[in-house]
């Protein structure tokens, strides 16, 4: 087998990761062998029961949750979170006063891994899956996160990359917060042969720093004293856990699972994993003069709902609507509260922001076969876009195609049409 080369620039191989990644979100991973491989390193078999089997994919070297220290309440930041393992378990400690917030640079991943939350019951915010580069700034506010994981995913990344990264760990840490990374170190230097191989760089080998590159990066992201430690994990377990993604057994060129990957190298190229890289666990924390300053943080995520799909119509178009007789396919909502009272887009059902994700199950028995609900509020900022995200979310996890969150644009204070208002109304 002829070896793939690696992109030759880091926006090359930022996609290619990405892509790589996006096929096997799209074909997912025997369950049996996903559970072998999270087993072997450090997941228990309660763990993998408590949450959905598709969030495990066998992708993992290590399981940072276990000594992360979660508590109930904290914000819990995972990079790279593929289908939700990780999530899922710090979700599970931070409770519902908490929040457990995924970013993953591949959409297929991120809508596996919120259609796993719809299956668990988790809903945003709590628990939130933004599709984002992890070379780019974070979408997250500066000092507003307790606790960072990261599960062999850093050294998927273009060096210069893995430095801006561990930077913006350091920012959007609170002072004194946590950051647990599971990752590959490189035992020694890597020969040309094995960087150069797109194989092994997403069968998260090539990549790999060594260790006091590892070290270098951390200090100069702002991290004093961080402490890592050598799991021992076994990276064959891929090569020995069976068949890995669909159908596809371990052994076939056609599949391209991170570390598994590894088994379809030509042994000139790698042959034992475990000569040239080790599964390491790294702990550090931000440790800063204002320290006391935490509990003053920002929310992590101001606008979470800004991550959710949804469309928008212009009040022309919602206008024509309404002066369609024949139309009946269509719902408007106000999620409104007591400014209300002013008026309403003409037809619009009340059904309050504040009330709104509590009651999902029967706005959708009302209006899941509606073809467009469209929602609004004041200037359609905020708890209109929020609802809407709330509604397709809830829908893509049902898998109804039938009917569809719209937001107005512009809101009730960006309605044009004084012939079509309501009065003061409500339910």
């Amino acid at each position: 087998m002829l070896a793939r080369t690696v992109p030759p620039t880091d926006k090359g191989v930022v996609s290619a990761v990405c892509d790589a990644y996006s096929s096997i979100a799209r074909e997912g991973a025997h369950t049996a062998y996903a559970e072998t491989v999270a087993e072997a390193f450090g997941y228990t078999v309660e763990q993998l029961k408590s949450i959905p089997a598709e969030s495990n994919m066998g992708l993992s070297c290590g399981n940072p949750v276990a000594v992360a220290s979660v508590k109930e309440g904290e914000t819990v930041l995972d990079l790279g979170s593929g289908a939700g393992i990780d999530v899922f378990l710090a979700a599970q400690k931070v409770g519902p006063k908490g929040q457990a917030i995924g970013l993953d640079m591949s959409t297929d991943m991120i809508n596996r891994a919120r259609k796993n939350a719809f299956k668990q019951g988790y809903r945003p915010p709590q628990v939130v899956f933004i599709q984002t580069e992890l070379t780019q700034p974070l979408p997250v506010a500066t000092a507003s996160v307790d606790c960072i994981l990261s599960n062999c995913v850093i050294n998927l990344l273009p060096d210069a990359g893995k430095a801006a990264l561990l930077k913006e760990c350091y920012r959007v840490l609170k002072p004194g917060g946590r950051l647990v990374i599971d990752d590959i170190i490189a035992k020694k230097l890597l020969p040309d042969i094995i960087r150069s191989d797109f194989s092994a760089y997403i069968g998260c080998i090539s990549g790999a720093l060594q260790l006091e590159q590892y070290r270098a990066l951390i200090k100069l992201a702002g991290f004093t004293d961080a402490l890592f430690v050598e799991t021992g994990g076994d990276l064959e377990v891929h090569k020995s856990a069976g068949p890995a993604c669909g159908s596809a057994p371990s052994s076939s060129p056609s599949n391209k699972c991170c570390a598994f990957t590894i088994s379809t190298l030509p042994q000139t190229t790698v042959g034992d994993p475990n000569e040239w890289a080790a599964s390491y666990q790294i702990y550090a924390k931000k440790v800063s003069p204002d320290n006391g300053a935490a509990d003053k943080s920002p929310p992590a995520l101001d606008r979470w709902w800004d991550a959710y799909p949804k469309d928008y119509l212009t009040s022309g178009e919602v206008a024509n609507l309404l002066r369609d007789p024949d139309r009946s396919d269509y719902a408007i909502i106000d999620v409104r509260e007591n400014d209300r009272d002013g008026g309403h887009v003409l037809r619009s059902i009340q059904w309050r922001a504040d009330a709104f994700a509590g009651s999902l199950h029967k706005f959708y028995d009302e209006y899941g076969k509606t073809n467009k609900v469209i929602f609004y509020c004041g200037s359609s900022k905020g708890r209109g876009p929020r609802c809407a995200a709330w509604y397709q979310d809830y829908l893509n996890g049902k898998g109804n195609t039938e009917s569809k969150a719209y937001v107005l644009e512009g809101g009730y204070h960006g309605w044009k049409y004084p012939d079509l208002m309501g009065g003061t109304n409500s339910l």
